[in-house]
């Protein structure tokens, strides 16, 4: 048998169209780029909602440092004469170092927590309780402050949530610097361990 030296006959390219095929090639390209692009920007906005429905619901009291990021308001105007609460005076008295009645108000500083009081769970804790109630006292007696609110207006107790402030500088940070008070991380820890 003999070979046959025909060839199949093939239609040549029309011109373009190769340019054609990397048009097609970009377009995919991008439209997949694009689908990225929504769903990214779909889960982004699923966590800002998430994020917003947190905090809105009580979720940055767990945080640190955020009643800090409360407005303080830009002139103190608040004062009073400040005694240690006892029994059922209820009035302008200080609780304990992190916790004071105002105006007829309970109020918690926001951004510190100090050693209990009620009860302590060891004497060292029980000193620096005491200690803290009365820097506070005179802290709050020494002359105008500030309250601000923070993201939380009150906690579980029903206690308004505030930074105390004069000139624009946080009473809490006083007592932290005297090493009567932490900074509030959300958590209340012991101060019944070695070294403090």
């Amino acid at each position: 048998m003999a070979k046959s030296n025909v060839v199949p006959f093939r239609k040549p390219p029309k011109a373009g169209r190769g340019r054609d095929r990397q048009r097609a090639g970009e377009a995919l390209l991008r439209s997949g780029q694009n689908r990225r692009l929504k769903r990214s920007t779909a889960v982004l906005g699923t966590v800002i909602i998430a994020v917003g429905g947190w905090l809105a619901y009580g979720g940055a009291g767990a945080l640190p440092g955020f009643a800090t990021l409360a407005k303080t308001p830009t002139t103190d105007s608040l004062s009073a004469a400040f005694s240690i609460c006892d029994g059922s005076h209820r009035t302008n008295c200080v609780v304990d170092g992190d916790t004071f009645w105002f105006g007829g108000q309970k109020i918690r500083i926001a951004d510190i927590d100090t050693p209990e009081l009620s009860p302590p769970r060891c004497e060292a804790e029980r000193i620096k309780g005491e200690a803290a109630k009365s820097r506070l006292l005179a802290l709050l007696n020494a002359g105008k402050f500030s309250l601000a609110a923070g993201f939380r207006d009150e906690d579980k107790y029903g206690r308004k949530l505030r930074t105390v402030s004069r000139a624009g500088n946080s009473l809490g940070n006083v007592l932290i610097k005297e090493g009567l008070a932490r900074s509030w991380d959300g958590a209340r820890h012991g101060w019944c361990q070695s070294g403090r």
